[in-house]
């Protein structure tokens, strides 16, 4: 495995566990934590964004360019993440499972869309 990307899997995995947990600590009202939550959700999200970063410059590759077909990627993955959690929210927080799965697997739908969105559909 190469330094990038055992760099990248191990600042990934810790984003993803800041932001979860963040995200538990801000939706779950028993834990009654929502100003920290929100603050470990950015900080999350903030070092995805730093690894990101990182592994492009240890692979040596340009910066990341935006144009429309990216802002639109990275929307339509954001809608598809939202509705994902929102239909588990509904599930296991609100106790109403069958518009939660529906909601669920709308997000789920969302998120397939993105692969021929990025890759393309070729004969």
């Amino acid at each position: 495995m190469k330094k990038s990307s055992f760099t990248a899997m191990i600042l990934g995995t810790i984003s993803g566990v800041l932001f979860a947990l963040g995200m538990c600590m801000a939706l779950i009202p028993a834990w009654n934590a929502l100003r920290p939550g929100v603050v470990f959700g950015g900080v999350g999200l903030l070092l995805a964004l730093v690894t990101l970063l990182v592994w492009r410059k240890m692979e040596g590759r340009a910066p990341v360019r935006f144009s429309g077909k990216a802002v639109v990627t990275v929307l339509v993955g954001i809608a598809g993440a939202l509705a994902l959690g929102v239909g588990m929210c509904f599930c296991m927080v609100w106790e109403q499972m069958i518009l939660g799965i529906c909601i669920g697997l709308a997000g789920i739908v969302i998120l397939l869309c993105l692969i021929p969105l990025t890759k393309g559909i070729h004969a």
